[in-house]
C-alpha cells in the first residue's frame, strides 16, 4: 500500500512540473584541456540554477530546452581550473560553444573551518577533519542529521522508546561526551542526550566538519570524544534566491498521503543580498507518524513526533569586515499513546503523554580582519529551552480527555544557557602564529524536578599557538585555564598538536590532549520520584577528565585528471578518569544517583579510503574500536570488548542521463560486554550486528527542479537481538533494542532558483 501510495504521489509530481516553455533553444560543445585533448567528466552548470550537465568520453556535452536569453556556464574538474563562460541562447536554435580548461597543480582540498586559526585546506589543517559536504547531504534525502550521519565510520545510535529521543556514540564514547556545535556555538541539551542532533532544520545544513579526539581546548567541556560542527548555508552570489522542497515517505509498510502514518516534510527558504547586507528566512515541517510494528495493543513501537522549525539571518559584510544575528526555533511534539485498562468504574481508559519542546537560539557573529597580521571574531549567543510533559487520561466510553494529576505527571523543564567568546588571531611571521581568548558559560535552570541551585557560571581563558619550525613540521600547543562556580574544574587544560609533511604525498599527525567534560546541570540537580522511578542528582559530582592520544596518516596514493585516491589510517587511546555514571546510593540502596565511577578506555584504529575516479566518487572505512571492561580486574576477562564497523558512501554520475545513483551502506558488528549477575556470576552479553544499506536516485528536472527518489534500510533492519540487562538507556531493559522502524520508500522534489 505504501508503495502504490507514493507512486500516486510520484504521478501527481509530474503532473505539476509537465508544463515546459513552448520556444527553446540549445547549447553544445565540446570542453578540452590545454594540449587539445577531450576532458570526460566535466561539471557544467547553468549558474543560478541547478540544471547541470556532464562532458562525455570525447569531451561532448549538451544543454537542452533552454528558454531564449543570457546565461552563465561554469565548467569545474578535478585536476582543472573552474572557468565561467557567458552564452547567449536564442529560441529554436542550436549554439555551440567549445570549451577549454588548464590543469590546476593544487592539493584539491576541502576548506575547513572547526579548530582552525583561519578557514584553511584539510591538507594543511593539524588537526585530521571529516567532511560531509552538501551534495552527500542531499544524496541522502534524510529528514533529520541521524539520517546523514548513521553510515558514517565510529558513530552509533541508541533509541530511547519511552521518550522518543536518541543519542550519538562517536568512538565508543557516548553523547555526554560529543560537542554539538552550530556554525561554531554549542547546542543546548537538557541532559547527556544529545536530542539536538534530531532538532536542526537539515534544510539550512550546508556541510558537517567531524573531528574526533578531544577539543577542550578550543570548545571547552563535553567535547572528549570530539566536535560535530553543523555549518549552515550562507549566501552567494546570487541576489535573490528560493529553496522550497517536499518529501513523502513510507515509515516501514504504513504510509498516508501529506499527513498521518509515514513520514512527512515540507520546507521553504528565501535569502536576499544586496551592496553588502544580506537576509535569508526559512521554516520547515516535519511530521513523522509514529510505527505500529510490532506492538500488538495501542502503544505503537516508535511514537509519533511532530516538528515545526524556523530559522532567520540578518547581516551585513564589506571588504575584511561581517557581522550576521541568526534565530533559530524549534517546536516539537512528542506523542506516546498509552495502553487501555480498566478503572475503578470498570471504564476503558488510557494514559497518554506529550513531550512536547521549545527552542529558542540566538547568536550573533562578528569577524573583522584587522591587517594581514591580524583578525578577531566574537560570538554572542543565548538559548531558551523547555520541555513539558503533559499527562493525560483518555476516556474511551465517555470520550473525554482530562488531565492526570498524579506525581510527576504534569512537569516543565527550563534550561538557559548564554555564552559569549572572543578570539583573536595574531601572526607574527612565516613561522609563529598565536590565538588568545576568552570564554564565557552561564547554564541556568528549573523545574519541579530540578532542586534549587544558583546556576552554573564558568569562565575560561585559552591560548594556543602554531610553530612552523620548517615548511613541513606544524607544532600546535594549547592551553586552557578555568573556573567554575560549581565544581572543582581542571585548573589547566593542556593539548599538543602536530603535523609532519613526510612527503608531497604523506602526511603524519600525532595529538596529545587533556579532555575533561563537567557535570551536567541535570546530572547535579536532578530529582525525579514516581511509582518507577527514584532518581536523585549529586551536587558533589567532580569533573570528567581524560587522557587521549591520536594519530594518523595521509597518504595521496593516486592523482591524474581522472581523479584522486587518499588513504588515511588512525589510531586513538583514550583513558578516563571521574566518569559520570549511575549507581545506587549508599544510604538508600533504593535510589538511584549520579556517581563518578573510577575508570573508563575507549582504543582502537581507523582505515578511511576517499575516491573520485571519473564519474564516481566516495568513501570506504574499516574501523576496530574497543571499550573498556569494568570486570577486567578478573584475569580470565579481557580489558576491552571490541566491536568492528565498515562503511561505503558512493555516488556515480551517468553522464547520458546525467542522473546520479547514491548507495550508502553500512556493516555494524556485533558489540559485547560482561556484566554480573545477581548471584555476582559474570556473564558475557552481546548485541547482535547487523547491515544497513541506502539507496536514492538523483535527477535534475529542467533548470530549478531535482526528483529524489529511492529506498531507506534496504535490508529491513528493525530490531535487534539482545542479551544484555540494559542496553544503555535509562528506560531501557533486557531483549530486543529498536534500530529502526524497517524498510522504507521515499520520494520527493527541490526547488531551486536563483538571479
Amino acid at each position: 500500500m505504501a508503495v502504490h501510495s507514493i507512486i500516486r504521489y510520484a504521478f501527481f509530481l509530474s503532473l505539476t512540473i509537465g508544463h515546459v516553455w513552448a520556444q527553446t533553444g540549445c547549447v553544445t560543445g565540446k570542453v578540452t584541456d590545454e594540449k587539445g585533448e577531450a576532458v570526460e567528466a566535466a561539471s557544467l552548470v547553468i549558474k543560478g540554477t541547478t540544471y547541470g550537465v556532464i562532458s562525455d568520453n570525447e569531451g561532448i556535452y549538451l544543454f537542452k530546452d533552454l528558454k531564449a536569453g543570457s546565461y552563465e556556464i561554469r565548467v569545474s574538474r578535478v585536476g582543472m581550473k573552474s572557468v565561467e563562460l557567458p552564452v547567449k541562447v536564442e529560441s529554436g536554435q542550436t549554439k555551440t560553444l567549445d570549451i577549454q580548461v588548464k590543469t590546476e597543480q593544487t592539493d584539491f582540498q576541502e576548506v575547513v573551518v572547526t579548530g582552525q586559526f583561519e578557514p584553511q585546506s584539510l591538507k594543511q589543517s593539524v588537526f585530521q577533519v571529516r567532511t560531509i559536504d552538501l551534495e552527500r547531504i542531499q544524496a541522502r534525502a534524510a529528514t533529520s542529521l541521524v539520517g546523514v550521519l548513521n553510515t558514517e565510520l565510529g558513530i552509533r545510535f541508541s533509541n530511547d522508546m519511552a521518550l522518543g529521543t536518541s543519542d550519538i556514540q562517536l568512538m565508543g564514547m557516548t553523547g555526554r561526551n560529543v560537542k554539538i556545535l552550530l556554525d561554531g556555538v554549542p547546542m543546548l541539551d537538557r541532559g547527556d542526550t544529545r536530542e539536538s542532533l534530531n532538532q536542526i532544520d537539515i534544510n539550512t545544513i550546508a556541510r558537517i566538519e567531524i573531528v574526533e579526539g578531544p577539543m577542550s581546548v578550543s570548545y571547552g567541556s563535553d567535547a572528549l570524544a570530539g566536535v560535530i560542527n553543523i555549518i549552515t548555508k550562507k549566501p552567494g552570489a546570487e541576489k535573490f534566491s528560493v529553496m522550497a522542497r517536499v518529501q513523502e515517505e513510507s515509515v516501514g509498510n504504513e504510509y498516508e498521503l501529506g499527513q498521518g502514518k509515514g513520514s512527512h516534510l515540507n520546507s521553504v527558504g528565501l535569502t536576499w543580498q544586496r551592496k553588502g547586507w544580506f537576509a535569508s528566512v526559512g521554516g520547515s515541517r516535519n511530521d513523522f507518524g509514529g510505527w505500529q510494528g510490532y506492538s500488538q495493543n495501542r502503544t505503537p513501537d516508535w511514537h509519533a513526533k511532530n516538528q515545526w522549525l524556523g530559522n532567520g539571518t540578518v547581516g551585513y559584510r564589506k571588504d575584511n569586515f561581517s557581522i550576521r544575528y541568526r534565530l533559530d526555533g524549534l517546536q516539537e511534539t512528542i506523542n506516546s499513546l498509552g495502553n487501555v485498562y480498566a478503572n475503578t468504574q470498570k471504564e476503558n481508559v488510557a494514559r497518554d503523554q506529550n513531550f512536547i519542546t521549545k527552542r529558542l537560539m540566538h547568536q550573533g557573529q562578528a569577524e573583522w580582519k584587522v591587517s594581514d597580521r591580524v583578525s578577531l571574531n566574537a560570538i554572542a549567543a543565548y538559548t531558551d529551552y523547555t520541555r513539558r510533559t503533559q499527562t493525560t487520561q483518555f476516556n474511551f466510553n465517555t470520550g473525554r480527555r482530562t488531565l492526570s494529576l498524579g506525581e510527576g505527571e504534569q512537569d516543565v523543564a527550563s534550561f538557559d544557557n548564554f555564552m559569549f567568546r572572543a578570539t583573536a588571531q595574531y601572526r607574527l611571521n612565516n613561522q609563529w602564529s598565536f590565538q588568545p581568548g576568552v570564554e564565557l558559560n552561564r547554564d541556568q535552570s528549573s523545574g519541579a524536578r530540578i532542586s534549587a541551585n544558583d546556576g552554573i557560571t564558568d569562565i575560561a581563558f585559552y591560548v594556543s599557538s602554531e610553530w612552523k619550525p620548517v615548511e613541513a613540521i606544524v607544532i600546535r600547543p594549547g592551553l586552557r585555564f578555568i573556573h567554575n562556580s560549581v565544581y572543582q574544574a581542571p585548573p589547566v587544560v593542556p593539548s599538543i598538536n602536530t603535523k609532519f609533511a613526510i612527503n608531497r604525498k604523506l602526511d603524519f599527525r600525532a595529538s596529545y590532549a587533556r579532555g575533561f567534560r563537567s557535570p551536567a546541570l541535570r546530572e547535579l540537580y536532578f530529582n525525579f520520584f514516581d511509582a518507577s522511578h527514584s532518581i536523585q542528582g549529586n551536587p558533589n559530582l567532580k569533573a570528567e577528565y581524560s587522557n587521549s592520544f591520536n594519530g594518523s596518516f595521509s597518504w595521496e596514493m593516486a592523482r591524474s585528471k581522472a581523479g584522486y585516491l587518499n588513504l588515511v589510517p588512525g589510531f586513538f587511546y583514550n583513558d578516563f578518569h571521574n566518569l559520570i555514571s549511575y549507581g545506587n546510593d549508599p544510604v538508600d540502596p533504593r535510589i538511584m544517583r549520579t556517581v563518578n565511577i573510577d575508570r573508563f578506555k575507549t582504543t582502537g584504529g581507523t582505515l578511511n579510503t576517499v575516491l573520485q575516479w571519473k564519474a564516481l566518487q566516495g568513501s570506504v572505512g574499516y574501523s576496530y574500536i574497543g571499550r573498556f571492561n569494568q570486570l577486567s580486574t578478573d584475569a580470565s576477562i579481557p580489558e576491552f570488548n571490541w566491536a568492528s564497523e565498515i562503511n561505503a558512501n558512493l555516488i556515480y554520475t551517468v553522464k547520458s542521463i546525467n542522473t546520479k545513483l547514491n548507495l550508502f551502506y553500512k556493516y555494524t558488528g556485533k558489540r559485547t560486554s560482561y556484566q554480573t549477575a545477581a548471584d555476582l556470576s559474570v556473564n558475557l552479553a552481546q548485541t547482535a550486528a547487523f547491515h544497513w544499506m541506502d539507496f536514492s536516485i538523483s535527477k535534475p528536472l529542467f533548470r530549478v527542479l531535482t526528483l529524489n527518489a529511492g529506498m531507506k534500510n534496504i535490508l529491513n533492519v528493525t530490531r535487534l537481538n539482545n542479551t544484555a540487562t540494559d542496553s544503555g538507556s535509562a528506560h531501557s531493559s533486557n531483549g530486543p533494542i529498536p534500530q529502526s522502524y524497517g524498510r522504507s520508500y521515499f520520494l520527493g522534489l527541490t526547488f531551486n532558483w536563483s538571479k
